[in-house]
């Protein structure tokens, strides 16, 4: 039984998020005390409970503290098994950070699965499925991955109802991946996404964006997304890098009475901050690259910052797997390799 703090480092979610999908890998059960203490609300939220709920079902596995606001979890995992899920968050909770919890085991089930999660697709605090669609799933498939994303329906926050779903095959094993360059800009693409919000918001996010962007990313092709109001309220702004090797992508949210031109400066400036360094890929695909990573056993990137939450899940991740990460800088950029 492995003892975690969940408190420790960045002192989020993520722990729990990265204990339960290794937990299943490795057969290996853990119990966590103290979970999300350093967040506002600490204990397990609808989000937090969904993911464990669901880790119940896929590996038949036992699990006491299982409740609303609970700060100590024990898990005793089974044999993963290959099904047709669905899940239900309740509420805007993310969805992609259930998908990115359970996805991992799947890979190492014993038959496909598809998984249909309802909740929030687009929520500031999670990768919205976008980001895994072009930037995150694109890498697992070169490592050997055979999987599919697809967005049913949209759902932001705090509204929620949306809906993704995922197929996936089981794999013998995963390749390493190495990305220590990303190559040169092959594209540059922003899209503003409304539903139940103005058109002039999109348009004016645009407009900001094409002035702060235009200059230093060359051309940037702009798209206009308006959806039902069923589907909102609620507005994201996107910006996608295609380069030769990697995809990422950066975005920004709209609130009530904040501006579409700041909405704009928000995600201008981490697009900006990513085009003018020499990484290969950004902060928050590195925290999401370290665990394909130490499954597959080697494999190496660079990235512009390492984040609480790389270092925290690098930390959860030796717990469970004889891996050892190295974490270095040079010439501006931080090199994450496994020794």
């Amino acid at each position: 039984m492995i003892e975690l703090d969940g408190s420790h480092g960045e002192g989020g979610g993520q722990i729990l998020r990265t204990a339960l999908t290794l937990s299943m890998i490795t057969g290996i059960p853990f119990r966590i005390e103290r979970i999300r203490a350093r967040r506002s609300k600490p204990g397990l939220l609808r989000q937090h409970l969904t993911a464990v709920n669901a880790a119940v079902q896929i590996c038949g596995a036992q699990a006491e503290g299982a409740a609303p606001g609970s700060q100590a979890l024990s898990f005793i995992p089974g044999k993963i098994r290959g099904d047709d899920y669905r899940f239900a968050i309740g509420t805007a909770g993310s969805c992609t950070l259930v998908l990115q919890t359970l996805l991992p085991a799947l890979w190492f089930a014993d038959a496909p699965s598809t998984l249909r999660i309802s909740g929030g697709t687009h929520n500031p605090a999670a990768p919205p499925l976008d980001f895994l669609s072009r930037s995150w799933l694109p890498l697992l498939l070169r490592m050997g991955v055979e999987m599919k994303l697809e967005l049913l329906r949209h759902g932001f926050y705090p509204a929620g109802g949306g809906e993704l779903y995922a197929s996936v095959r089981p794999v013998s094993a995963l390749q390493p991946l190495e990305l220590l360059e990303r190559g040169e800009l092959r594209a540059a693409r922003a899209t503003a996404i409304v539903a139940g919000v103005p058109i002039e918001v999109a348009k004016r996010e645009l407009a900001e964006l094409h002035l702060q962007l235009g200059g230093v990313l060359g051309e940037l092709r702009q798209e206009m997304r308006a959806l039902s109001s069923r589907e909102g309220p609620g507005n994201a702004l996107l910006v996608e890098l295609q380069y030769r090797e990697i995809t990422e992508l950066f975005t920004a949210f709209g609130e009530k009475g904040l501006p579409a031109e700041v909405v704009a400066s928000r995600v201008a400036k981490l697009a900006r901050h990513f085009h003018g360094s020499t990484a290969a890929v950004g902060e928050h695909l590195a925290d999401q690259l370290v665990l394909p990573l130490a499954l597959a056993g080697a494999g190496a990137f660079t990235t512009v910052n390492v984040s609480s939450h790389l270092q925290t899940n690098v930390e959860v991740i030796g717990k469970f797997l004889p891996v050892e990460f190295s974490l270095t800088r040079t010439a501006g950029v931080h090199r994450i390799s496994l020794r």
